[in-house]
């Protein structure tokens, strides 16, 4: 949902700033950085580098540049603290502390206990809910958040420009599913042909939307306003349905809670500021929040189909 939203907030901020930042533009950085290759990055160097280099870093795909950038970023950050000055960004980003192979280790780890969340919601709402008209749906809805929130994780470990699309991107599908899902709930189960069209009008955006991205050009201010526009769309119909049902169909406050929770953690993203020992910045502990959100989420999907099923029984009955 609008989680997604959100975050593409912050990364779009930061790309606008990744062609260099107050860090990355200071002389002793980029001399730094050219000394350490010169030393290290080439001929027998480079041989020793690779050899000792752990298996983990090397399947993560870090480079003899990546160690330099690394190494080098902290003798700037060390410069900036002992003159006195405030921590500088990198890259478009703040410096972290990296663990074995993770280059944003929080906001890794809570990638992947986000993602975990989805698959054990998954599970439950497969045992409890049998194969009905919202099931499919929310069935792919969690697929789909799962595989956002892999790539997530994987960006997080990992910062490259493929990973870092495929992270856009499927962040993009996750809103536009989420979209789906509410058309689903609130037109399609009486109007199938229309949920069907706008099935397709969907797929035709995001088909339009990565190939322009892709193949055309890489534009962070598009990309942000298109994910943004259709994100409070999302929000604003889920919103409005739940309001107009909350009466008749008490469920609907968990999904209520969710959205509003959701732009108010967005908030969250506003912030800017250094990492807390050298891990936890705004970002991460906005998706630690985010956590919660999911399990309450899918404990609506399941109330709701468990109640269109019950009303479905009670027609046929009738009937």
């Amino acid at each position: 949902m609008a989680w997604r939203t959100a975050r593409l907030l912050l990364l779009a901020g930061a790309a606008a700033l990744a062609s260099g930042s107050q860090g990355d533009r200071e002389p002793v950085y980029r001399d730094c950085l050219l000394q350490c290759e010169e030393r290290n990055c080439s001929g027998g160097a480079l041989k020793h580098f690779r050899s000792h280099q752990p298996i983990y870093m090397s399947l993560a795909g870090w480079t003899c540049r990546d160690d330099c950038k690394y190494e080098c970023m902290w003798v700037t950050v060390g410069l900036y603290l002992q003159e006195g000055h405030k921590v500088p960004q990198f890259h478009g980003k703040w410096p972290f502390s990296r663990f074995l192979c993770f280059q944003e280790p929080a906001s890794a780890v809570a990638s992947f206990l986000n993602g975990l969340a989805s698959l054990v919601m998954l599970c439950r709402y497969r045992a409890s809910v049998p194969a009905f008209p919202m099931y499919p749906t929310c069935v792919a809805f969690a697929w789909v958040s799962l595989n956002a929130w892999f790539w997530s994780t994987v960006f997080h470990t990992r910062d490259t420009d493929l990973t870092e699309k495929l992270d856009y991107f499927c962040a993009s599908t996750v809103i536009l599913h989420s979209v789906y899902l509410c058309c689903v709930r609130t037109v399609g189960l009486q109007r199938p042909a229309v949920a069907s069209a706008f099935r397709a009008l969907l797929l035709l955006m995001l088909t339009a939307h990565v190939s322009y991205l892709s193949l055309v050009h890489f534009d962070y201010g598009y990309n942000l306003a298109a994910n943004v526009a259709m994100g409070l769309v999302n929000a604003a119909w889920w919103l409005a349905w739940c309001l107009r049902n909350r009466r008749r169909l008490p469920h609907v406050r968990k999904c209520m809670v969710v959205v509003l929770l959701l732009q108010a953690l967005s908030l969250l993203e506003l912030l800017d500021f250094p990492p807390l020992f050298w891990v936890l910045d705004a970002h991460a502990i906005w998706h630690i929040s985010t956590i919660p959100v999911h399990v309450l989420f899918f404990s609506f999907l399941e109330d709701d189909s468990l109640y269109l099923l019950k009303e479905s029984e009670a027609k046929f009955k009738l009937a």
